[in-house]
């Protein structure tokens, strides 16, 4: 498999403390930069391209990971949880969450496109 994308972004869940609000809100604004015209263009499907999402929270057990694999639109998907992305305390003992997230795209190796 040859990686065809990585896009990046990040989403925030500013009072509940909610990490799967914060990851999916990472895994749209990560999906709305990218736009995969390759496949119209070269008449692929979809389902050849594996979808990996990597998801970075500062607790990654209270994390819903088959909510976010069912948000990924196209192609077949998988989501790992790992420790990163930030809370932010405030003093009213309330936390926001910030979520990270990379989302990577991969097809295989096709005659057309080989190194």
């Amino acid at each position: 498999m040859k990686r065809l994308i990585l896009e990046m972004g990040s989403g925030v869940d500013l009072y509940g403390k909610d990490y799967t609000k914060a990851a999916a809100r990472a895994l749209e604004s990560t999906l709305r930069g990218s736009s995969l015209t390759i496949f119209k263009s070269l008449n692929l499907s979809h389902e050849i391209m594996e979808v990996k999402v990597t998801i970075g929270v500062q607790e990654p057990e209270r994390l819903d990971a088959e909510t976010i694999r069912a948000k990924i639109p196209r192609g077949r998907g998988a989501v790992s949880v790992v420790f990163g992305g930030q809370n932010i305390n405030h003093a009213d003992g309330s936390i926001t969450v910030v979520a990270s997230c990379a989302v990577e795209a991969f097809v295989p190796e096709l005659p057309f496109c080989a190194a």
